[in-house]
């Protein structure tokens, strides 16, 4: 009984503990930035190339195991740490210009963004723009746009 107390509160105190939806992924995949970096200064427009390892990439709408769909949130809190933190999860990924679906099955897109700093994060979304059951998302990376 001690370990299991000991365990909880463990992940109690490791900070925000948050999951997706339904659809499970496979827990090794990995979603990246291919052509930028925390701390990069950029020109804008700037073409952003998303990575994926593990998983697959298919549009919306398609449910096929072990794939998803990209979404680059901007100048956003990461998700699950936003205000409408769980909320967003369970009903899927707002689409706005701080949230932009590829739907399609991009894997990469060019951006106008104003002089200044922006973060930047990718989300694989499932057939249904729902983050998976594991969520696969990037490290929050802060850009400079010259």
């Amino acid at each position: 009984m001690k370990t299991l107390i000991a365990a909880v509160a463990s992940l109690v105190l490791a900070g925000p503990v948050w999951a997706g939806g339904e659809t499970p992924s496979n827990p090794d995949a990995q979603v990246y930035f291919v052509n930028l970096a925390d701390g990069d200064t950029v020109q804008s427009p700037l073409t952003v190339v998303f990575g994926l390892r593990g998983m697959g990439v298919a549009p919306a709408g398609t449910e096929q195991e072990n794939t998803g769909h990209h979404h680059l949130l901007i100048d956003r809190p990461a998700l699950g740490q936003g205000e409408d933190g769980a909320d967003e999860l369970s009903n899927g990924i707002p689409s706005d210009e701080n949230h932009r679906h590829f739907g399609g099955g991009q894997t990469e897109v060019s951006v106008e963004l104003s002089p200044g700093s922006h973060t930047l994060q990718l989300v694989l979304g499932d057939y249904g723009h729902v983050p998976h059951a594991k969520p696969i998302v990037s490290d929050v990376i802060t850009i400079e746009v010259k």
